[in-house]
């Protein structure tokens, strides 16, 4: 049995700061994530949208089904680190 760790996504758009410094903190603690710019990506928006209550506040982020609103890097590696996935 391996342990892997459940799916990263970040959701972002162009312009936003806090959207860039989690990103680099992400980058920095060598979290592997995938970046989608929810002005580019068709139904990111609304993806979005069902995990902060109608409002397109990113940065967002989902951890397997979790999903987390302008979280700080600690807050994600916390998350991630605290219960892999055994298959």
């Amino acid at each position: 049995m391996e342990n892997y760790f459940p799916p990263v996504t970040v959701y972002w758009r162009p312009g936003c700061p806090y959207c860039v410094m989690l990103r680099d903190e992400l980058d920095q603690a060598d979290v592997s994530y995938e970046s989608i710019n929810i002005w580019e990506i068709p139904g990111a928006g609304v993806k979005v949208r069902s995990i902060t209550g109608g409002n397109e506040t990113v940065p967002t982020v989902t951890i397997g089904d979790i999903g987390l609103v302008n979280p700080s890097a600690k807050r994600v590696i916390s998350l991630i680190a605290r219960e892999p996935t055994i298959s």
